[in-house]
C-alpha cells in the first residue's frame, strides 16, 4: 500500500471548480500585485484568527523578518526562541544582526519551555519569539507575562498553527504580531509562496504595510527601508478559496490523529504520542517518538509510507550558527527530539485502511527490531478502529 505524506492533489481535486474559478478571476483582472483580492483575504485571515489587522506578504519567513524590522530590530539586539525549530525562525533574527538567544523546549509539546524564559532576559533582550510548533500553540500566558514584566514584543511564529487555540484565543491574536505561512504543504496552503502577519495595532499594521512595499509612502517616497514582501493576488485568492474549507480539514486531521491513538493504544506499542496540551490542536504534523527513529523511517519508506523528520538539527547545531558557541548537549530536550521525532501522515484524505497499514507496519518494525530472528514470521496485524 502507498501512504503519502501529503497528498494535495487530492484537495486540489475536491476544490477544483473553486480554486480555478479564482485564479481565473485574477488573470481575467490582470491586477497581480496586492489590490482588491489580496484586502479580501487579509480581512478573511485577520477575522479568522481573531484580529483586526491582516497585512498579506511574500511568504512566513518574511513575515518574521518584517515584523522584527518594525521593531527596528537590529545589531546587537536579542531575541528569545526555540532552537527546534525551521530555520527561518532563527534566520530572521541573525539576518538583521541580531542575536537568536536559545531557550530548550518542554518534552511533552516541543514548544518552547515558557518556564526558563526569564532566565535569558539580558539589558540587550528586544523581543520573544515562540514557535506554535505541529499545529499546537506554546504555552502564552507565561510567554506575555514575561514579555510584560521586561517591556517585550512578543512575535509568534504561528506558520504551523493557523486557527490553533490557546483557553478561547486563537494562535496569532495574543502576541503583539502573529505570523502565518501559505506554503502549500500547510494547513491552509496557498500555490506557492504566501504569508501574513496579523496584529490588533493599527500603528503596527501600517507600518507593516509601509515595509513590504520598500517602505515608500507614498509611492517612491521611503520614509523607511523596507522589502518587496508583498502577497500576490494569485496567491491571497487561492487562500481565500481554500479558507472555508479549513475548519472542516482541521476537524479531519483531529479524528485521523485520534484514530491513530486507537490504533496505537490497541497494539501497545513502545511509541509516545503527541501530547494535546491546548484548546485546539490543528495537527499540521503528526509527530510520533520512538527509538531506532532513522531505521523506521527507511523501514517505512520500504513500505510505501511517507514520512518526515522535523527536524533532525537543532538551530544552536546548524554550522551557520556555529558563532554562537554552543555544543553538543546545550539544549538536550531539543537535541533528543531531533534524534527521535518521526511524523506520520495525518492530512484529511487519509483512509482508515491507510492508517492501520502505517500502524501495522510500526508494529513489525518494532517487533522484528525486539527479536531479529522473527522477521521471516509474519507479525499480527493491528486491529481496525470501529
Amino acid at each position: 500500500m502507498n501512504v503519502p505524506l501529503l497528498d494535495l492533489k487530492a484537495q486540489y481535486a475536491a476544490i477544483k471548480t473553486e480554486v480555478d474559478a479564482a485564479i481565473a478571476e485574477v488573470l481575467q483582472t490582470q491586477h497581480f500585485i496586492l489590490g482588491p483580492k489580496v484586502e479580501q483575504c487579509e480581512k478573511a485571515v485577520a477575522a479568522y484568527s481573531q484580529c483586526a489587522y491582516g497585512i498579506g506578504v511574500s511568504s512566513g519567513s518574511d513575515a518574521l523578518l518584517a515584523c522584527l524590522m518594525a521593531e527596528n530590530i537590529g545589531p546587537g539586539d536579542e531575541v528569545i526562541t526555540t532552537p527546534y525549530t525551521f530555520f527561518a525562525t532563527a534566520g530572521a533574527i541573525a539576518r538583521l544582526g541580531a542575536v537568536p538567544v536559545f531557550v530548550d523546549i518542554d518534552r511533552a509539546t516541543y514548544n518552547l519551555d515558557a518556564s526558563r524564559i526569564a532566565s535569558k532576559v539580558t539589558s540587550r533582550t528586544r523581543a520573544i519569539m515562540p514557535v506554535h510548533l505541529y499545529g499546537q500553540m506554546a504555552d502564552m500566558d507565561a510567554v506575555m507575562g514575561v514579555a510584560a514584566e521586561h517591556g517585550l514584543v512578543v512575535i509568534e511564529d504561528a506558520a504551523q498553527a493557523i486557527g490553533a487555540e490557546y483557553k478561547g484565543r486563537r494562535a496569532g491574536s495574543i502576541g503583539h504580531y502573529g505570523c502565518f505561512s501559505f506554503f502549500p504543504s500547510k494547513n491552509l496552503g496557498a500555490a506557492g509562496d504566501g504569508g501574513m502577519i496579523v496584529t490588533n495595532d493599527s500603528a503596527r499594521a501600517d507600518k507593516l504595510r509601509c515595509l513590504r512595499g520598500h517602505g515608500s509612502k507614498p509611492k517612491y517616497f521611503h520614509k523607511m527601508i523596507g522589502g518587496n514582501f508583498r502577497l500576490d493576488a494569485i496567491q491571497a485568492a487561492v487562500v481565500s478559496a481554500k479558507l472555508p474549507y479549513l475548519d472542516g480539514w482541521t476537524a479531519t486531521r483531529q479524528r485521523n490523529a485520534q484514530r491513530y491513538g486507537q490504533l496505537f493504544g490497541k497494539a501497545n506499542l513502545p511509541v509516545a504520542l503527541p501530547t494535546i496540551a491546548t484548546d485546539r490542536h490543528i495537527f499540521n504534523q503528526y509527530v510520533i517518538r520512538v527509538a531506532g527513529r532513522d531505521e523506521l523511517q527507511s523501514y517505512l519508506k520500504n513500505k510505501g509510507v511517507g514520512t518526515e523528520v522535523y527536524y533532525p538539527v537543532p538551530m544552536h547545531l546548524q554550522e551557520c550558527f556555529s558563532y554562537l558557541e554552543h555544543r553538543q548537549g546545550a539544549f538536550p530536550e531539543s537535541e533528543g527530539a531531533a534524534n527521535e521525532t518521526l511524523a506520520l501522515p495525518v492530512y484529511p484524505e487519509v483512509t482508515d485502511a491507510q492508517a492501520e497499514y502505517v500502524v501495522e507496519c510500526i508494529r513489525e518494525f518494532i517487533a522484528r527490531r525486539a527479536n531479529p530472528s522473527s522477521a521471516d514470521r509474519k507479525v499480527p496485524a493491528v486491529a481496525g478502529v470501529q
